[in-house]
């Protein structure tokens, strides 16, 4: 009885090949208009996953040998011919594994690369033109609402089955504990304030994917309310939600939280779009926590230019300054700050000038073919406060994804693997309607409460300054 009833348990996840064609079927079945294949929607959709096959090289490429064995060219040719051969029993899985012909795992890495740099300049051009288009027809998914839902909530259900799968489940040893060595299968590096809260706390395996299926969480319902507050179309919002987490990007990142948490805490400030102060603290905490998100700032105070970018500013500041204050104190108190500052000056991976040494595109390439790249990328993030102007919410998502997508194009570290960065500012370009009406709210400064507080705190600087000299008596 017992083992008749195994077989409905004997469940196995999907890999990310398996992941990357499944998806693509799913979503040209959910979200692809047929009646209108030309459309800028479809094509948008297919090429949501152009990144795929190069992260699936890449990672390929990471398991293999270096030094791979070499078949034989008579073997080779003898598994051919016998794959020619009708009723031959193998399988073309166990071709591929067994035949290769001088395969360098490094090159694989290097094409891999190639073509994550190829798509993300493919996408850069893709948020440029999106600053160009005004008029977006109304297209909805092929579930409705409540399919979208049912969907989303069995997707999530599988990512969380795949963040916690058995294979993952390795407690780390005393010396790794000491070490602080990052987590199995860990893609790019980590910011400061991640490698102190894993040697601070040091959680076990679950609450570590607990935390990131939570910050995946933060996305879902941040674009959720995305569609819903501000493009005024909540079955939108729940379709680039659901095909979050449809994507394979979603799945092969699942469990590792510097990949997921700056891109959620980017979505909320979105989300609170109408109050600056808000919008301002959340992307603070993302550079705090990741660095990268402070080249967005200036996009962000040329879209509340005189209407809260004074108080957008100031509250970015000083959130910034707050979070990274205490990564540097808590650096200082264990006596890392030094080591930490000098690592960080001879990381080559952001200065464009130097050769890199980590992994990537541009390794072993001479820093002058990088250095063209940056400076242009670097005089378009000074561009965006004062272009386009007067921007709206179509601008800023473009702006935004466009610098998130240009930094993997000059990055020497794995850039273009950080897709997760981006991948929901995407979404929400693919099914955004016409939001040229979208401005931040005008400030009244009768009733607004940072005007009042400036007001009162110039009158007492007035006062103390032009005080009156005390009269002398006679």
């Amino acid at each position: 009885m017992f083992g008749s009833v195994r077989v409905f348990l004997d469940f196995n996840l999907p890999n990310a090949t398996t992941w990357f064609y499944f998806s693509l079927l799913l979503t040209i079945a959910m979200f692809f208009k047929f009646g209108r294949l030309f459309s800028i929607r479809n094509w948008d959709l297919v090429m949501l996953f152009l990144l795929a096959p190069g992260l699936l090289l890449v990672n390929s490429a990471r398991e293999m040998p270096e030094t791979p064995a070499q078949v034989p060219p008579q073997q080779a040719a003898s598994l051919i011919a016998n794959i020619a051969t009708p009723g031959f029993p193998i399988a073309v899985g166990d071709f591929a594994t067994n035949v290769r012909f001088g395969t360098d795992p490094l090159r694989w890495r290097w094409i891999g690369y190639l073509w994550l740099l190829c798509g993300s300049v493919y996408f850069f051009l893709r948020c440029l033109l999106d600053l160009a288009i005004v008029q977006r027809p109304a297209l909805g998914p092929n579930l409705d609402f409540g399919g979208l839902a049912w969907m989303s909530i069995a997707l999530m259900a599988c990512l969380t089955a795949v963040a916690f799968r058995p294979d993952d489940r390795i407690e780390p040893t005393n010396r790794q504990r000491e070490e602080v060595t990052p987590a199995k299968g860990q893609v790019g590096p980590e910011s400061a304030w991640f490698g102190l809260a894993r040697k601070w706390v040091m959680p076990p395996w679950w609450m570590t994917r607990g935390f990131a299926i939570a910050c995946h969480l933060m996305v879902v319902l941040g674009l959720m309310l995305i569609g819903r507050i501000h493009f005024q179309d909540a079955a939108s919002g729940m379709a680039a939600a659901a095909l979050y987490l449809m994507l394979p990007y979603t799945g092969i990142y699942v469990g590792q939280i510097h990949h997921v948490l700056p891109s959620a805490l980017v979505v909320w400030a979105f989300v609170l779009l109408r109050v600056p102060s808000l919008s301002a603290i959340f992307l603070g905490l993302a550079t705090g926590a990741a660095y990268f998100p402070a080249l967005v700032v200036p996009a962000w105070i040329g879209f509340y230019w005189r209407r809260g970018a004074g108080r957008f500013a100031f509250f970015y500041l000083m959130t910034a300054a707050v979070t990274i204050g205490l990564v540097l104190m808590s650096l200082h108190l264990e006596n890392e700050l030094e080591s930490v500052w000098r690592q960080t000056l001879r990381q080559a991976a952001w200065q464009p000038w130097k050769a890199p040494t980590a992994e990537g595109f541009w390794t072993g390439i001479h820093g002058a073919y990088r250095l063209p790249v940056f400076i242009a990328f670097f005089a378009f993030v000074l561009l965006t406060p004062f272009w386009p102007a007067p921007k709206n919410l179509a601008h800023l998502l473009a702006l935004t994804a466009a610098v998130f997508v240009g930094i993997q194009l000059w990055y020497g570290d794995q850039g273009g693997v950080y897709v997760l960065w981006y991948l929901p500012l995407l979404l929400l370009m693919t099914f955004r309607p016409n939001l040229q009406d979208v401005r931040p709210p005008t400030i009244d400064s009768n009733r607004d409460w940072a005007s009042s507080l400036a007001s009162l705190a110039a009158r007492g600087v007035r006062r103390l300054v032009h005080r009156p000299a005390p009269q002398s008596t006679a």
